[in-house]
Order: C-alpha cells, then sequence, then structure tokens
C-alpha cells in the first residue's frame, strides 16, 4: 500500500483501498472549499495513483459530513488580481483535466453539496454515485461568474443544453433524485455511498481496463464525430482491442469458462 498523500493545510489521502482500487478522500473542514492547499493535495493523489501502476479505479470521496466540495475559495477569490486568478483557474482546469484523462475509470462518491467547482471537480470522474441527501449546482452566475473548470462543457453532454442551462442560469441546487433522472448522476444508493462506489469501482476493476478506455473514448467521439465517423472510429477501436489488447485473454477464458486474467 503507498502512503497517503498529503498537503500539511488541506489534507487529501490516497491510497489502496482494494486490489486495482484506490480511494482519494477530500478533508478540509468545513465545507472543503477547492483552497490552493486542497488543489495542491488532489495533484500529489493523483502522483501517488499514477506512480502506483496497477490503479484501474478510482474513488474520489470525502471526510466531511454533508459535503463533497462547496466549490470555489472564494475569500481568496476576494484577496487575488486578475493574474492570480488566471492562475487559480488554471491550477482548477488542470486537476480536472487530469482526472478526466486519467488512465483509470473514476468514481465521485458524492453525500451532500456538490457546488461549483465540487460539481465541476465531480463532473470530470467517469460516473458518480450519490446519495439521497446529495444536491449538485452551478451557482457561479451568483458570483458574476460562469463555472469555468470544465462545467459549462462537462455538464451539457450529461444533461443536454436546456437542463444545462437551467441549472447554470438559476443557480439552483438540484436534489439527488432529479439528479438521477436526468442523468447528472448515474447511480442514486440509500445505503453508505463510499461503500457502493468502492463496490462499484471493485467491479469495474475486474474487467479489461484498455477495453473500458476504448469503450469511453468511442462514446465521447460520438458526441465531436458525423454518424458515419463515429461508426469508423468504433471499428477502428475494436480492432485495435483484438490485435493488441486484452480481447485474446477475455475469449480464452470464454471458451475455456473460467474468469478472465486481465492485467
Amino acid at each position: 500500500m503507498s502512503q497517503p498523500a498529503e498537503h500539511p493545510d488541506a489534507v487529501v489521502t490516497a491510497q489502496a483501498a482494494a486490489p486495482g482500487v484506490w480511494r482519494i478522500v477530500l478533508s478540509s473542514p468545513p465545507a472543503n472549499a477547492l483552497s490552493v492547499p486542497l488543489l495542491a493535495g488532489l495533484h500529489a493523489a493523483i502522483d501517488a495513483a499514477a506512480a502506483a501502476g496497477d490503479v484501474k479505479a478510482v474513488v474520489m470521496s470525502s471526510a466531511l459530513d454533508g459535503f463533497f466540495a462547496a466549490g470555489a475559495d472564494i475569500k481568496h477569490l476576494a484577496k487575488i488580481d486578475g493574474e492570480s486568478f488566471a492562475a487559480y483557474g488554471g491550477q482548477m482546469r488542470a486537476v480536472n483535466d487530469r482526472i478526466a484523462a486519467a488512465p483509470w475509470i473514476s468514481v465521485a462518491a458524492v453525500d451532500g453539496l456538490a457546488l461549483g467547482g465540487g460539481l465541476e471537480l465531480a463532473l470530470a470522474c467517469t460516473l458518480r454515485v450519490s446519495g439521497p441527501r446529495a444536491r449538485y449546482g452551478l451557482p457561479e452566475v451568483r458570483l458574476g461568474l460562469i463555472p469555468g473548470a470544465g462545467g459549462t462543457q462537462r455538464l451539457p453532454r450529461l444533461v443536454g443544453r436546456g437542463r444545462a442551462l437551467d441549472i447554470m442560469l438559476t443557480a439552483r441546487q438540484v436534489p439527488a433524485d432529479e439528479a438521477l433522472a436526468i442523468g447528472l448522476v448515474d447511480r442514486l444508493t440509500e445505503s453508505d455511498v463510499a461503500s457502493e462506489a468502492l463496490a462499484l469501482a471493485t467491479q469495474l476493476a475486474r474487467a479489461s481496463l484498455p477495453a473500458q478506455r476504448a469503450v469511453i473514448r468511442a462514446v465521447d467521439a460520438a458526441f465531436d464525430l458525423p454518424l458515419e465517423a463515429g461508426f469508423k472510429f468504433e471499428a477502428d477501436q475494436e480492432q485495435s482491442l483484438f490485435e493488441t489488447g486484452e480481447a485474446a485473454e477475455g475469449i480464452a477464458a470464454f471458451v475455456a469458462k473460467r474468469a478472465a486474467r486481465f492485467a
């Protein structure tokens, strides 16, 4: 097990939770505001998971009751100039982009408020597991800003243009049941959210990661490519998996009626 990655002011732990599964936990009372130290801790946690080399799924969760992450550090914003604001926004975007592009599947476990940059952090994950008391929102217009860490781009891809505009323009908080209904979250559980997310991550870690990553690339391409080009991209992904991926092991295991032994 790797040592936790920590920052002296805002602690983010990252450690193995099950074979192939890591858990990253945010703990910056009172609300996990995305301060510069917390963002540095997230970068360190991602570095630690990457260095482990055997990570197939990562769960992102909070140690605080009632909060996943409350958003940007508003007190910090009140003290900085334009240059510092750009640097702060760049650091937030870099964390989210690293999560979205990571070579593993990521699952956000949200049990409480995920607002502003906190929701953008969850949106950067592959999947989202929600508890019933969770609330989701992008209230930046109340500050005279817009969601600037991926929210205006990732949210419409999940819920559609109209719903995304409704959420962002009204700055309202979306309850968990509505979030599930519109596709903002993928699973809603009455059980312990972190445990459910870890169970999902453990299930995901048993499958072929190259195949899972190819699924994500192909689905993302559906939003960017014309239909015929999308079909071609899908076929190319499948051919590559057959020739150089883990398809040989998967097919052999199926024929032999045994569990596949994926890397």
